[in-house]
């Protein structure tokens, strides 16, 4: 199995659909109440991303990116053109999406994080994260976030080729592994997920979670909705992975967990409700009311909604990057250490990526 560091090292998918093809995402979104189609949607989704990756261990083995001029290269330099205020060179092994789904109708957006336990095996666990986030996008960007809202008129075969198909966040991952696991520059590695939709007719959240990436919600001046983390034991979470070919006794305890074992959830969100994903370079430096301040003091701070989810997310990757440096600090990975009867010191350097959505009803 393969765990976290710093504490310990260490069904393929059913669901094959054929897509149409599109463009590649844009680097921003926000989900219009009023679609290409001219369709009025009575919600409107916000969103804001951030991300810093941890410093590169020098004595660590040259990474092979995902050449520029390949799809998922060039679609990982858009998606990291996306304008924040935090200076990183990249998101590390973590990566992230954010795709308006079919005719307007939501959005959807997740977060990935490559495991470090196969840098020792000479693999590069940022690129097994980029093209899950990269199949996760390619797969929501044709389909719905609800039921398809078909033309009567049309036959069946007609409908099912232009009107599109409804797509669930559970079936958004099986996918998106299964697309990694046909991608033959991702040699191997592994990755925790957290897919979301928002529907922008019904204002239902919708998610899919694996491993120790996750997401919480928050309602006035409560957190109403926090994803529990999946792990094998403390420091290994559950995770999809991909092995290399003719593995021998050498990945033998290798996790290769299932999209099946994803948990997934179902909420419909009120107006002024925000929605935030993460990854545990958050979760394991930030305790939650730390999160719920902070957007709470920045949703009253001015500007449009756009300028406030971008604080938020902004805000929220500068400050766990200042509380995984500090060993003077309690951090919630030192009091899980406790639990487990393991002794850590402070806060967890690792990479940092937040993805933020604010709900608005607007009829």
């Amino acid at each position: 199995m393969f765990s976290r560091s710093p504490l310990i090292s260490q069904n393929r998918p059913g669901l094959f659909r054929q897509i149409l093809r599109k463009s590649c995402a844009r680097a921003r979104f926000l989900a219009t109440a009023t679609t290409s189609s001219h369709v009025t949607r009575p919600y409107t989704f916000h969103i804001g991303a951030s991300w810093a990756g941890k410093p590169e261990d020098p004595s660590a083995k040259r990474k092979v990116p995902f050449p520029e001029d390949t799809l998922i290269g060039g679609w990982r330099d858009k998606m990291l053109a996306w304008p924040k205020a935090v200076q990183s060179k990249n998101a590390g092994e973590d990566f992230f999406f954010i795709q308006e789904m079919r005719n307007g109708s939501g959005v959807s957006f997740g977060v990935a994080d490559g495991v470090g336990g196969w840098v020792d095996s000479g693999v590069d666990p940022s690129l097994f994260s980029q093209a899950l986030m990269f199949h996760a996008h390619r797969y929501s960007r044709n389909a719905w976030a609800g039921e398809p809202e078909i033309d009567p008129t049309m036959d069946y075969e007609e409908r099912e080729q232009i009107e599109g198909w409804e797509m669930t966040p559970y079936e958004c991952l099986d996918l998106a592994y299964g697309g990694v696991l046909r991608e033959k520059f991702v040699q191997a590695g592994s990755s925790t997920a957290c897919i979301i939709s928002l529907n922008a007719s019904s204002g239902v959240l919708r998610s899919a979670n694996l491993g120790d990436s996750g997401f919480s919600i928050i309602r006035g001046t409560s957190i109403i909705h926090r994803q529990k983390a999946q792990t094998h034991f403390f420091n290994c979470p559950k995770q999809l992975t991909k092995l290399p070919a003719n593995a021998g006794r050498k990945f033998a305890r290798a996790c290769v967990d299932s999209p099946s074992e994803a948990d997934v959830f179902e909420m419909k969100l009120r107006d002024g409700d925000i929605v935030v994903s993460y990854t545990d370079g958050f979760s394991d430096n930030v305790f939650p009311e730390e999160m719920l301040r902070i957007c709470r003091l920045l949703s009253r701070s001015g500007g449009t909604e756009e300028e406030q989810v971008q604080a938020m997310a902004d805000r929220m990757v500068d400050y766990s990057r200042k509380c995984m440096y500090n060993k003077t600090r309690i951090s919630p990975f030192e009091r899980d250490a406790a639990r487990q009867g393991m002794f850590f010191r402070g806060g967890k350097p690792d990479d940092v990526t937040i993805v933020t959505a604010l709900v608005r009803e607007t009829s």
